[in-house]
């Protein structure tokens, strides 16, 4: 009976520190940051490599970097989804309709950072679900870093 009370108590343990473990917003912002440096060090041929490797300074489950051209809007590197690598998807709206990337680059031509918010396909659910992305200009490219809502 107490190794079924323990065993209970550290599955109840791990699921909790599971769940603290959610990246915040102060994550994507760091993560943002960190590819910012990366890419000032070795440049954006080297950050999109890193991307594109999946390397773990820049995905973390459903926490990641993706990068897109400031100018034309088309996908440089996306460590999830890289069938969209290459295209523009500017004016592809969302589930509810936003045309949300439209916005990040208004936002980053404008103002260089920020937040915005829109529908997205959770990796680690499968699921469409709210999502909000720090966007973070780095010369002519933009880098998101985004975490879904609970």
């Amino acid at each position: 009976m107490q190794r079924l009370v323990t065993g209970t108590l550290l599955c109840l343990a791990m699921s909790a520190a599971l769940a603290s473990a959610d990246p915040t917003e102060k994550d994507a912002i760091a993560m943002a940051e960190r590819g910012a440096a990366f890419m000032k060090a070795h440049g954006k041929d080297e950050m999109i490599k890193k991307i594109s490797a999946k390397d773990p300074d820049f995905i973390q489950g459903a926490l990641y970097v993706d990068m897109r051209d400031i100018n034309t809007g088309i996908v440089l590197a996306h460590p999830v989804n890289p069938s969209i690598v290459g295209k523009d998807l500017t004016d592809v709206p969302d589930a509810n309709g936003k045309r949300y990337r439209r916005e990040i680059i208004e936002l980053a031509q404008k103002k260089g950072k920020g937040w915005v918010d829109y529908q997205y396909k959770n990796p680690t659910t499968g699921k469409i679900e709210p999502k909000t992305t720090y966007i973070l200009r780095v010369g002519d490219v933009v880098l998101e870093a985004g975490i879904y809502k609970k």
